[in-house]
């Protein structure tokens, strides 16, 4: 009588159903739904995406991240509102910072692959845009 152990395709089940629970496994690591501007929990960690530029509450590119991608604008979240102390882009093109006044408004260039880790116009940030939005040079 043959041992089964040493039959090859018991054998090569046995690999089979390996590898597949390994990848089981792995899988949540590999692939995520999380969309590239979500926070980590409890880090304010973002994870930057290609042709991004994120924002930071505190210098050195701490505290609360959030990231915008063009095309468009968008109001920063109210965490970033005027409270804004770092960026970095990974964009490959001019973005714009806008400082939305009472009368008027201003905007900052934010030419590509740009960063500060510590920024004082950050200060007056009310959104983003791959456009001026008709706003006045800072």
């Amino acid at each position: 009588m043959s041992d089964p152990m040493s039959d090859p395709k018991v054998a090569m089940l046995r690999r089979l159903a390996l590898s597949t629970a390994l990848l089981a496994a792995l899988a949540p690591a590999i692939v995520s739904t999380a969309p590239a501007s979500a926070s980590a929990p409890g880090a304010g960690a973002v994870e930057r995406g290609p042709g991004e530029v994120c924002f930071w509450t505190q210098a050195g590119q701490h505290g609360t991240g959030w990231c915008y991608k063009p095309p468009g604008y968008a109001d920063v979240p109210e965490s970033h509102h005027d409270k804004t102390a770092s960026f970095r882009s990974d964009a490959n093109q001019n973005l714009y910072a806008i400082d939305w006044g009472r009368h008027d408004c201003y905007y900052r260039l934010i030419r590509p692959y740009d960063f500060s880790d510590n920024w004082s116009w950050g200060s007056r940030i009310d959104g983003v845009s791959d456009k001026t939005e008709g706003c006045q040079a800072a």
